[in-house]
């Protein structure tokens, strides 16, 4: 039976006050792991109007100037100056990180999970990077965004961004964009139409496929009419509040757990990846055309207390051979997916605006298919 329907997803920039937190989270645990590759870091930020606070608990033998790691992450996103109402060189550190529980380091020590929790990972053949489609082209909108502000093709765009693109399935497939939506910071020297004329020219062709817009499309560019007053001034930004934005943009499944801020003990992250790292190879081998995987673990306790493979009814061989494979192929413990995809490296600042998943970085270990031909061989 056929079915029609939209579904939209968001993405949003590195100016973001919630993306603001996350870099400046994943800031400080690469600047331990560059020191110490075995620290133990669950680091949370909040940031408002000139004022940036790190809190969390640590377990590490590296030295590290916390405040520099911290005003370099925003220097690097953009935010230099005090007419923005948040500058990387005058804005006020509180450091409130601590040392580790020694209850969670125990189980941690044993090489368990660092906590109980369920992830999942997803993967589909809407795009190139075996990711749903709306979510793709949310993130390649505002990464262009980015590139082009960083380049100073415009000297009117400021960080803070979100996208937003609806598209249209007809049995599955994706026939069209109904809405896109981009609201951009910007300073006073611009008008509207500017803002408008420049994404239409400028962004929106270089990013969405010209077959998907119709003239029926509609587009929503800064729809207040006015977006000057952005960043952490405009709004409080706290690390870890845009996690579907992270993923999958809602069409798969999210645990719940946050990623930035935490080493790969934390299987929040790890599992995440891995289970990401499973089903993108799952469908680069043909087994199904999508494909959602979820592990879950208790803390203390090295090996997931379930493992489940769901292809939503597109597997081409029965999913219980699938499964086994995945368990026979796949490390799953905490320490063979860390040792796997060698998540003790200082890699995760980048991760943490433009989404962790369906990026081409050779450091993204989780994006590679290299168990795709294997997993043929194992369900045959």
């Amino acid at each position: 039976m056929s079915r029609s329907f939209i579904f939209t997803s968001e993405s949003v920039s590195s100016g973001h006050p919630d993306k603001v937190s996350d870099q400046v989270s994943d800031g400080v645990l690469d600047a331990l792991l560059a020191q110490d590759p075995t620290s133990r870091v669950a680091c949370e930020t909040l940031c408002t109007t000139d004022f940036v606070c790190v809190a969390g608990e640590l377990r590490t033998n590296a030295k590290v100037d916390f405040e520099k790691v911290v005003r370099d992450a925003i220097r690097d996103i953009g935010y230099t100056s005090d007419d923005i109402g948040f500058n990387a060189d005058t804005c006020e550190v509180l450091n409130k990180l601590h040392s580790q529980s020694a209850d969670i380091a125990m189980g941690v020590d044993a090489d368990g999970a660092g906590d109980q929790g369920l992830m999942f990972g997803f993967a589909c053949n809407q795009t190139p990077e075996l990711m749903p489609l709306p979510i793709a082209l949310s993130h390649r909108i505002l990464n262009l965004l980015t590139k082009l502000r960083h380049e100073k093709d415009v000297d009117w765009l400021r960080p803070d961004a979100k996208s937003q693109v609806s598209i249209k399935y007809e049995n599955g497939k994706p026939v069209g964009i109904t809405a896109i939506v981009l609201s951009t910071q910007h300073s006073e020297k611009v008008n509207q139409k500017q803002i408008e004329d420049y994404i239409r020219s400028k962004v929106i062709p270089a990013t969405i496929p010209s077959e998907l817009l119709t003239k029926e499309t509609k587009y929503h560019v800064n729809p207040t009419g006015q977006f000057i007053i952005g960043g952490p001034h405009g709004d409080t930004g706290l690390t870890g509040r845009k996690i579907i934005v992270d993923t999958y943009g809602g069409w798969g499944r999210h645990g719940g757990g946050a990623f930035s801020g935490k080493d790969s003990t934390k299987v929040d992250r790890s599992a995440a990846y891995m289970a990401r790292y499973v089903a993108k190879n799952i469908v680069a081998a043909g087994l199904a055309d999508e494909c959602e995987v979820q592990l879950a673990y208790a803390i203390g306790v090295a090996d997931p207390v379930s493992i489940n493979v769901d292809s939503h009814g597109t597997a081409k061989v029965a999913e219980t051979k699938i499964e086994s494979a995945v368990r026979d192929l796949f490390p799953l413990t905490p320490k063979g997916i860390i040792e796997h995809l060698k998540l003790r490296r200082p890699i995760f600042r980048k991760t943490a605006s433009g989404g962790h998943f369906g990026r081409d970085d050779k450091d993204f270990t989780w994006e590679h298919t290299d168990k795709a031909e294997a997993l043929k061989k194992a369900v045959k």
